[in-house]
């Protein structure tokens, strides 16, 4: 222990760290008693951010960033390097820890109103962070670089191209080209190991230096507003007067925490595993259901369910709306800070939780998308052995028809449930309807024969409701 003492002694009399690490955990704080429990979330994504740099570069040392390689090295990973299933796994579910906390983090210092004076810049680098976060979520689910991977990047660099005015451009710089290729894979690659990790660790350099310059904010009190002109000295004799160190009074409750998250990552990654990796990119298969990851299926309701012509706008408004409410809130420094003195900010609060987890639960269901794996129908739901019947509804499912309509609940949702269609329409109107086809629905008229039309049609006029003339 003596020679311990003294390498440190020495290191903190050359490098000063000692002192100065020393002088953090010693730096007094307002005592917030059990009202500390709300405060934990901000380190626990710093300690899940560590977590991801530390998985991220193990992964490196065996992902291949080049087309030809990527898929093969992420299955190598998986199956065969030593651990590289736990890494995966932890890697995935730190992604998906990182994004909670962080956007619990914000909602409890919006609710609490620390953004107002003197912590309004804490707030602007914590809305950077969080958007940073948001960024390297986006850029590493390309990286698996499987069919799902593949065509979600085309699809959101479709949507970025029907932007106004830059649109083509913005979808260029996604690409990095015209088209999904090894620029793609090299430039997503790049952002997410190099350059937004380095932003990301830059911006929290600055966000813990202004939580140590501006004073961790208190537990905000009823009658208590903020005012800019009295309220620096007013904090400082708090600090006199009720202030605890750092390390230990508050700091246990986040280390707790911290450790504790990063306990549920690893059992998740160890116990469920990480994300089943599909099937190699194949741009030729068009049959395919591209989706992002939990944590964007909000954002993918939204443009799914707005109507085609508001679209465009909200793919830049919408985002840059978001980003003017986030960095203009400061704007707002002074007043009450208790959320019950704010109803406002608990309405506004909870509207955001509901609207994102209903749209995240839309986004899962995805009843716009075609499901490509429905099985064809069964005897029992043709309820025929009429040959014409039996074919039709083979043409019903290998048309791709069922991709889209239900029928006795198998099939897709896009389009009408056709379970009677033959109670609601006549031949001639679906003899009309598949030959020159609707709204999202192509037309058949130059790829079925008559013979198929009819035995198509015959299927369809069989579906009639219960107790009504079938046909069967």
């Amino acid at each position: 222990m003596g020679l311990v003492k003294r390498i440190l002694a020495f290191l903190d009399d050359r490098t000063g760290l000692g002192t100065f690490i020393g002088g953090l955990a010693a730096h007094p704080v307002p005592n917030g008693g059990r009202a500390w429990w709300w405060y934990v979330f901000g380190s626990a994504t710093l300690f899940i951010f560590i977590i991801q740099v530390t998985t991220g570069i193990a992964l490196a040392t065996a992902y291949i960033p080049a087309t030809g390689d990527a898929y093969k090295s992420i299955d190598f990973i998986t199956n065969q390097a030593p651990l590289g299933n736990l890494l995966r796994g932890i890697h995935n579910y730190g992604a998906s820890a990182m994004v909670v906390l962080i956007g619990v983090h914000a909602l409890q210092v919006f609710l609490f109103g620390s953004y107002k004076f003197p912590r309004e810049v804490n707030w602007l680098s914590g809305s950077v962070l969080l958007l940073l976060t948001l960024a390297m979520a986006f850029t590493g689910q390309l990286l698996r670089w499987d069919q799902t991977a593949f065509w979600s990047i085309i699809v959101a660099a479709s949507q970025a191209g029907r932007a106004p005015l830059i649109g083509p451009q913005l979808a260029q710089f996604l690409l990095g080209g015209d088209t999904v290729g090894g620029a793609t894979l090299s430039r997503f690659y790049a952002f997410h190991v190099f350059f937004i990790p380095a932003l990301i660790f830059g911006v929290i350099g600055l966000h813990l230096y202004m939580v140590l310059h501006a004073g961790v904010s208190e537990p905000p009190q009823i009658g208590r507003p903020v005012d800019p002109k009295t309220y620096r000295q007013w904090y400082h004799d708090l600090l006199k007067r009720e202030g605890v160190p750092f390390w230990p009074d508050a700091a246990w409750r986040d280390a707790l925490f911290g450790v504790a998250v990063i306990v549920v990552v690893v059992i998740l990654a160890w116990v469920v595993g990480p994300p089943v990796l599909g099937k190699p990119p194949d741009p030729t298969i068009l049959q395919a259901d591209p989706r992002p990851d939990w944590y964007f299926l909000w954002y993918f309701a939204v443009l799914a369910l707005l109507p085609p012509g508001v679209e465009d706008y909200v793919i830049i408004g919408g985002p840059l709306a978001l980003g003017l409410m986030l960095f203009l809130l400061p704007l707002a420094n002074r007043g009450e800070r208790h959320p019950a003195r704010r109803p406002w900010a608990i309405g506004i609060a909870i509207a955001i939780v509901l609207l994102v987890a209903t749209l995240s639960v839309a986004g899962q269901i995805s009843a716009w998308s075609p499901n490509f794996t429905a099985p064809a129908l069964s005897a029992q739901v043709i309820g025929s052995s009429d040959p014409h019947l039996v074919r039709g509804a083979g043409l019903f499912h290998t048309k791709g028809c069922q991709d889209c309509h239900t029928i006795a609940g198998a099939g897709g949702q896009r389009g009408p449930d056709l379970t009677e269609v033959g109670s609601r329409r006549t031949r001639e109107q679906l003899i009309t309807r598949i030959l020159n086809g609707g709204t999202n629905m192509p037309a058949y008229g130059t790829s079925m024969t008559p013979q198929d039309l009819s035995d198509l049609v015959d299927f369809l006029q069989s579906r009639q409701q219960a107790g009504s003339q079938s046909g069967r």
